[in-house]
């Protein structure tokens, strides 16, 4: 069921460049969930082993799975059963590392935020609990809670069957969405303009027992992320969807854009910015990565949408790191290890993922554009992620990264965005 594998703390630690770790009094045992999934995962693990940290990870998938950089950073590995059997993998923690005294239990993935609290609480670790970690799942409640403080949230309700969904959407009204209620992304989530299309979104959704059905918001899409030490913001970041989740993950030739700005400080993402500080007091994150997204409507009004006790994934935390080039794995480290953050946050540049998607199926056999972007922007194209020619083209719907993403920053946000968009257009994938 599990299995362990000690390995030596010097040797890696001097080769991290991190050998006054001890000196630094940051030693401490953490017990990380999933730390070779998702892609960011390994990053993290990383940035807390040479912060100090030694971490032990446990998964459901054999230790040689693990990518090679979370292998180097553990100082101990449990194969649990299936991450979503809780009860089970509490009791397997227990029982493998009797007697272990654990600092902290961190997951930095969605569907394992209630686990680690449960692991918390078996333990005796201080952290997020597990009323607090079901607020940040449950879309329903967590609406709830932000409401009860004052916060614009969509007209929304919980359904757990169909006639529930359909006495939802009489009570709200067209047009709107209806999603899982503990889903992260745009995954099994539709916007319904009618009776008709209600019933269709139901017959693709057999497969999830509980969702949550909300007012559909006409409006520009933001995030608002965060790294907190006691549910204190140390470091946030606004982002923007280019087009809207929503339509990106509906619309295959779209070449999707996330992006992370340089002006934090505009009219145009204040409200945003003063309803994440807001959002926060009322979720009680406690120390976490958050990734918050917001709404903004034409005539200024901001809503909130949901908060998740995480970081954004696709790749925005090295979005992040390219807007004012420095280090949020580690930076994420420090303040979960230590209480503090550091780092220069002196935003440099707006930057953007440009999500590519294959024309065709089955093999990559060409790109094309590709040498002629860089020739053309050059420095400004700070990051080349694609599938090579030979490769298998991924499934578009079950990842926003798609058949790989090119990463551009500028100084000038009107200026990033037309490299960003000449990359959409003129940089191809072609399969068959």
């Amino acid at each position: 069921m599990w299995n362990w594998a000690e390995q030596g703390r010097t040797e890696r630690n001097a080769a991290a460049g991190d050998v006054d770790a001890f000196a630094r009094g940051s030693w401490m045992n953490v017990l990380m969930i999933a730390p070779g999934y998702p892609d960011e995962m390994p990053l993290f693990c990383r940035g807390l082993s040479t912060f100090g940290a030694k971490v032990y990870g446990i998964s459901d998938v054999p230790a040689q799975n693990l990518p090679e950089m979370t292998r180097r950073h553990l100082s101990g590995y449990l194969q649990t059963p299936q991450l979503n059997h809780e009860d089970a993998v509490v009791a397997a923690v227990a029982a493998a590392w009797a007697g272990r005294q654990f600092e902290r239990v961190i997951c930095l993935w969605e569907p394992g935020v209630v686990l680690a609290a449960k692991l918390r609480a078996t333990l005796g670790v201080p952290g997020l609990g597990v009323e607090d970690a079901i607020a940040f799942r449950n879309k329903d409640i967590m609406k709830a809670r932000v409401a009860a403080a004052g916060i614009r949230t969509p007209k929304h309700r919980g359904a757990t069957t169909a006639a529930e969904v359909r006495e939802a959407a009489e009570a709200i009204g067209y047009p709107l969405i209806i999603k899982p209620i503990d889903g992260a992304g745009s995954m099994d989530t539709f916007r319904v303009d009618d009776g008709a299309e209600l019933e269709a979104a139901l017959k693709r959704m057999t497969h999830v027992n509980h969702v949550n059905i909300e007012e559909f918001i006409e409006a520009e899409e933001f995030t608002f992320d965060t790294i907190c030490v006691n549910g204190e913001m140390q470091f946030f970041n606004i982002g923007f969807y280019r087009p809207r989740p929503l339509v990106a993950r509906t619309v295959e030739w779209i070449s999707p854009q996330t992006l992370c700005l340089r002006d934090v400080d505009s009219a145009w993402v204040a409200g945003g910015r003063q309803m994440g500080a807001d959002v926060l007091k009322a979720m009680n994150p406690g120390n976490a990565f958050t990734h918050m997204e917001w709404y903004r409507k034409s005539d200024g009004e901001v809503v909130f949408g949901e908060i998740a006790a995480r970081p954004p994934g696709a790749r925005t935390v090295d979005l992040m790191n390219y807007v004012c080039d420095i280090d949020l794995y580690m930076g994420y480290a420090e303040a979960e290890l230590r209480g503090t953050f550091s780092l220069d946050v002196t935003r440099k540049y707006n930057a953007i993922n440009i999500f590519k998607r294959a024309q065709g199926h089955g093999t990559i056999r060409r790109v094309t554009g590709l040498e002629q972007l860089v020739q053309r922007f050059g420095e400004h194209i700070v990051n080349i992620d694609l599938l090579p020619v030979g490769a298998t083209r991924r499934d578009w719907i079950l990842t926003l990264i798609s058949d790989g993403y090119l990463t551009v920053r500028h100084p000038d946000f009107a200026q990033a965005c037309m490299i960003a968009d000449a990359v959409g257009t003129d940089l191809q994938l072609y399969a068959s």
